[in-house]
């Protein structure tokens, strides 16, 4: 249907331009009057049938009915420009001809002159025209008069009276489905302040946007200025989001270069714009160094760290990609994506095993002779470890130890073991074993020739778990948003982030470092919380009541990243730093190690005392 409609169009627009060619032929003659030379008359109108030719095929090869001129801009009339000029200037070619060959000119230069341009005059004006219907028919603004009501409509105010602004208002016009309506632009430029870009009005700056809001009764703010650092997209959402709007954004300036379709890429802004950081900058040669044409392994790699390290080792081109996982709905989701992304150039295997299993993780090394490994496998819910602490043991202390030990039996080149800010200092069973890995890796790596080195870092925005989905969850369902104490604060960082600065800590390892991760400043949850509230339009406390709950067991309110014996030095990367290793006993780590094991499988009740002997920071009476 919608096809038959276009070809309608074209033929009532070509039409259209033959009445004009016609009409310009004969009115080009009036105007230059041919009265005294009757024979030039009639070669004039003659020729003017074979214009009406020359006009559509000129027309035809400038693929002027290609075009759709419901949404014509410049580039279209420049389009048609030209073929008026081209028509001109072969009228005039054949005018200088025809006296040459005959002595007398079949049409004078005055004819050709007035018909190009009542031709071009009169095709200009009747294209205009379509496209004024076409905004009367849809109800748009024109001339400062609105033809329909909009009452029913979303009222729109777009940050940003740019090019990008520009093309949102065109955009949001012609996609009636949406029911939005552009009441309104931004901008900081006090030049276009009271200007109008395609009909809107700017009318303020940043600073205004909640008056305006509350002037202009603005349903939905889009923020159009895809050139915005992260700490100024942040900056604008501070101020939006306490307007009870909807806010949105457009695509960054790259992505903008690869997809012109504006509209479609508006997005919900989220709660990691409002932490305002810059994009994480590694060195991909470095990273690419290391991983080209290499067998890796990564434990964990269904899980939200260990799918991204997948995703992100893909591109460097490996030899050999081995996903270790012993949940297979998470395994096989990253298998399934990058077997779409890749298809046959990644050389791809998923093996559903335990990091436990010591036999299983030997017979995985022997087989495949992984050369650089990533340990991500691990227990990470600080609540639940709490009342399993064997379980934490057995997986993330003893799994650690038997990948790391078959690591160094197999001959592999490099071993990154993810940590985090909780095993400094623990006061939870989860940062505890932690430490204690950390500390089998730093032992291990004196006698091995496999670098062994750890990463460690705070919290990731949108993991399994984290705190930004269960508060999404919450507002989903109407609240409370739980927060376990008002000042609690936490470091954050995307996964995408934390794992690119991994890869770059990997490519630095000589043997025995542990790798802190700069988070940035530490975020106040509560404000979390209150943000991500507003974000979603309703008013903290008033619609969603914030509930405080508590602090739950071994958590505590600031996380450190190191420990008081650990010195800091600097990398390459200002957001990568080393601490300095602690002198371990290593005769007594593993003495205590064989106790421990033992211990665990002989289920007893006393784990987390236990876990006290190995690290002497914990405190897992701690109340704080």
């Amino acid at each position: 249907m919608k096809n038959n409609q276009v070809y309608v169009k074209k033929i009532i627009l070509f039409l259209f331009d033959m009445i004009v060619a016609f009409f310009a032929s004969y009115a080009a003659i009036l105007i230059v009057e041919f009265t005294s030379h009757e024979s030039l008359l009639d070669n004039v109108l003659i020729y003017s049938l074979v214009m009406v030719g020359v006009t559509f095929i000129v027309f035809y090869f400038m693929k002027l009915y290609a075009s759709l001129w419901d949404y014509a801009g410049i580039e279209e009339f420049v389009k048609l420009t030209v073929a008026i000029v081209l028509i001109f200037l072969l009228n005039l070619g054949f005018s200088f001809l025809s006296g040459l060959i005959a002595g007398e000119r079949f049409v004078p230069v005055r004819w050709c002159i007035v018909f190009s341009m009542l031709q071009l005059f009169f095709t200009l004006v009747g294209r205009v025209i379509l496209r004024f219907i076409r905004y009367y028919k849809k109800g748009n603004k024109i001339l400062g008069i609105n033809q329909n009501k909009i009452s029913d409509k979303i009222r729109v105010m777009i940050v940003g009276a740019g090019e990008a602004g520009a093309t949102l208002i065109r955009e949001i016009r012609n996609n009636t489905t949406l029911g939005m309506y552009p009441v309104c632009l931004i901008d900081d430029d006090s030049s276009k302040l009271h200007q109008f870009m395609e009909g809107v009005k700017v009318v303020g700056n940043r600073d205004d946007i909640p008056r305006i809001v509350s002037a202009y009764n603005i349903d939905r703010i889009i923020i159009a200025i895809p050139s915005l650092t992260a700490k100024q997209l942040s900056n604008i959402i501070l101020i939006c989001k306490d307007t009870r709007c909807k806010i949105q954004t457009i695509p960054g300036i790259y992505q903008m270069v690869s997809d012109t379709n504006m509209l479609s890429n508006v997005r919900d802004v989220s709660v990691n714009e409002l932490l305002g950081r810059e994009p994480v900058s590694v060195n991909l040669e470095e990273i690419n160094g290391y991983l080209k044409d290499k067998v890796v392994l990564v434990t964990g790699g269904g899980g939200s760290i260990g799918s991204e390290l997948c995703r992100q080792i893909a591109k460097s081109s490996p030899k050999q990609l081995i996903i270790l996982d012993i949940y297979e709905n998470n395994a096989y989701d990253i298998e399934q994506e990058l077997k779409r992304d890749y298809k046959d150039t990644l050389n791809l295997l998923v093996l559903i095993a335990s990091v436990r299993d010591k036999k299983k993780i030997d017979d995985v090394f022997d087989k495949y002779r992984p050369e650089i490994v990533f340990h991500a496998a691990a227990h990470k819910h600080v609540p639940l470890m709490e009342t399993s602490p064997n379980e934490a043991v057995k997986n993330n202390v003893f799994g650690t130890y038997n990948v790391a030990r078959a690591a160094d039996k197999f001959g592999a080149k490099r071993f990154i073991m993810i940590s985090t800010d909780k095993a400094v200092n623990p006061t939870n069973i989860m940062g505890a074993t932690k430490r204690i890995c950390e500390m089998i890796v730093q032992t291990i790596n004196k006698k091995s020739k496999t670098e062994f080195v750890a990463t460690r870092f705070g919290n990731v925005l949108g993991s399994n778990g984290s705190v930004i989905p269960l508060f999404k969850k919450q507002i989903e369902n109407g609240g409370p948003v739980t927060v376990t104490h008002k000042d609690i604060v936490r470091y954050f960082m995307t996964i995408p982030e934390a794992v690119s600065l991994v890869l770059q800590a990997g490519s630095y390892a000589k043997g025995g470092e542990i790798f802190v991760l700069d988070m940035g400043d530490p975020v106040r949850i509560y404000d979390l919380a209150v943000n991500l509230i507003k974000l979603s339009g309703y008013t903290p406390n008033v619609d969603i009541k914030i509930k405080i709950i508590g602090l739950r067991p071994g958590e505590k309110l600031y996380e450190e990243i190191l420990m008081d014996e650990e010195g800091l030095q600097d990398t390459p990367n200002k957001l990568i730093h080393i601490g300095k290793p602690i002198d371990l006993d290593e005769d007594a780590l593993f003495t205590k190690l064989d106790e421990l094991y033992k211990a665990a499988y002989d289920e007893t009740e006393d784990m987390k005392s236990k876990v006290e002997e190995l690290v002497p920071t914990y405190h897992k009476d701690s109340s704080c």
